[in-house]
């Protein structure tokens, strides 16, 4: 084991730059244990541990963006409400912050401070987490906001929905109701067709 392998001990499994530099590793090294493939490079100045396992897109996320939800066709897909695969990653955080420069794939949304945390569930990834929002919010994200990826996929995820055991009407609608009349009408109208 080198001496910049040994100084990896005391670093967490998805590191920067910065942590690497403090920890003793100087850049000659660093670059070492990327050829050696000891570490990986997830993104500019961003690194792992070989051997995790995790999907590099979310270590990005939840180390840059600590308040980072997945969301609408992410978070549908996550929870099985959706066979689409997105080309974008959806990330919502609260109004007022700034989202930080990625290289994964994001696509960031803005939802009001008020009610971004309602629904919000945390999703492991290696030794930290990211924001996904749970089933209900998802779909409620999906009917106020199918301008984005249109009605069929709202619908499509409700119907979905209603079939796994455990699914109650009352709570979708009850979350439903946070959002106003842009969420609740068409969810309303939907279940009554569906149910």
């Amino acid at each position: 084991m080198s001496d910049a392998e040994g100084l990896l001990e005391s670093l967490p499994s998805i590191f920067t730059y910065s942590e690497a530099r403090k920890a003793g590793i100087s850049d000659r090294h660093l670059r070492t244990l990327r050829i050696e493939e000891v570490i990986e490079q997830i993104a500019r100045g961003l690194y792992s541990q070989k051997g995790l396992l995790e999907d590099p897109n979310l270590l990005e996320i939840a180390r840059r963006a600590p308040n980072a939800t997945l969301c609408l066709g992410t978070a549908l897909a996550r929870h099985e409400l959706s066979d689409e695969i997105p080309a974008y990653i959806d990330v919502a955080l609260p109004r007022q912050q700034r989202h930080p420069v990625m290289a994964s794939p994001v696509r960031w949304h803005r939802f009001e401070a008020t009610t971004f945390s309602l629904g919000r569930e945390q999703l492991l990834v290696g030794e930290l987490s990211v924001g996904i929002y749970g089933p209900e919010r998802s779909i409620c994200d999906a009917f106020r906001l199918r301008y984005l990826n249109g009605y069929e996929e709202a619908n499509e995820a409700l119907k979905r929905w209603l079939r796994q055991s455990g699914s109650q009407p009352s709570t979708l609608m009850r979350m439903a109701h946070h959002f106003g009349p842009r969420a609740e009408t068409p969810i309303r109208e939907a279940l009554q067709l569906l149910l």
